[in-house]
């Protein structure tokens, strides 16, 4: 069997969680089943058309060593830190944020009715750059590429290259690719994942056959794959589907987390909950 296809590992359908003021959301990768995809280390998916699930949003907490990335697919989110960073997204927006040596920030819902449906993904930073300069932009929709990539497949490039299209991210050690792929029932494409990257696909609509085309393994609305390290993949929708991939360039570091810190060390960790509680974000 070629590389040049990758294959599904394992598929998960996460566990639920609450965070900020009890936003309940699907927990899939920062588990005990997948504490890390290197260098992921988290993907939320949330949801609710019930403004009391919502609206307390998650109001200003810590950060520092790694990145944030908010994809809005439906419903409307302002960020604002201690850095002057503020903005609002809305349906098909996303929010990046580089938390570096510290930011203290909110994120809340900008509507109080209506439906709020989303991802949130963290990226982790290589040591050389955790106590780096915090960065904030807001990405509205109509900056995200939107490549046709196949017949009856088009795929919003968040980061990344594809087609001689780049996404909209920044350029990052990690050298992340997210794209939000649109099948039509029956449409495939083949997704140029950079080869070495560790990767997952997470099937939020439809349904969905990934991986060689000899042997793959179909995926419902919910599902997560990890995939192998090597090579693009195919995907073929068995009825309408979008698909969230996500990949970025492994770090190989030691990771020290807990809560709102990302570091490589148990020390560092110390020293960021010290540099918080002195006020020094």
């Amino acid at each position: 069997m070629s590389d040049a296809t990758r294959r599904v590992v394992k598929v998960t359908r996460g566990m639920p969680a609450e965070d900020g003021a009890g936003v309940k959301l699907t927990r899939l990768i920062g588990t005990p089943e997948i504490p890390d995809l290197d260098p992921i280390l988290m993907l939320d998916n949330f949801g609710s058309d019930d403004p009391k699930a919502y609206i307390a949003g998650f109001p200003a907490h810590p950060h520092r060593g790694f990145e944030t990335v908010s994809y809005m697919i439906q419903g409307s989110l302002k960020h604002k830190d201690n850095k002057g960073g503020e903005g609002i997204i809305t349906d098909g927006g996303v929010q990046w944020m580089t938390a570096g040596r510290g930011v203290v920030h909110s994120e809340m819902p900008a509507q109080t009715s209506g439906m709020m449906y989303g991802f949130q993904l963290w990226l982790n930073l290589p040591a050389k750059e955790k106590m780096r300069t915090p960065w904030y932009a807001d990405i509205p929709a109509a900056a995200i590429p939107n490549v046709a990539v196949g017949e009856g497949a088009t795929a919003k490039l968040i980061a990344g290259s594809w087609n001689d299209k780049k996404g909209a991210g920044p350029d990052r050690p990690t050298e992340p690719f997210i794209t939000d792929i649109d099948l039509k029932a029956g449409a495939t494409t083949d997704i140029p994942i950079p080869s070495g990257h560790n990767a997952f696909a997470f099937v939020f609509q439809g349904a969905a056959k990934v991986g060689p085309q000899m042997m793959p393994r179909e995926l419902v609305k919910g599902d997560l794959a990890v995939l192998t390290d090597q090579g693009s993949l195919t995907a073929t929708a068995t009825k309408d589907a979008r698909i969230l991939i996500v990949a970025a360039k492994p770090l190989r570091e030691p990771i020290a987390k807990y809560g709102p810190f990302v570091m490589n060390t148990q020390d560092e960790l110390r020293q960021a909950f010290s540099d918080f509680q002195q006020g020094r974000f």
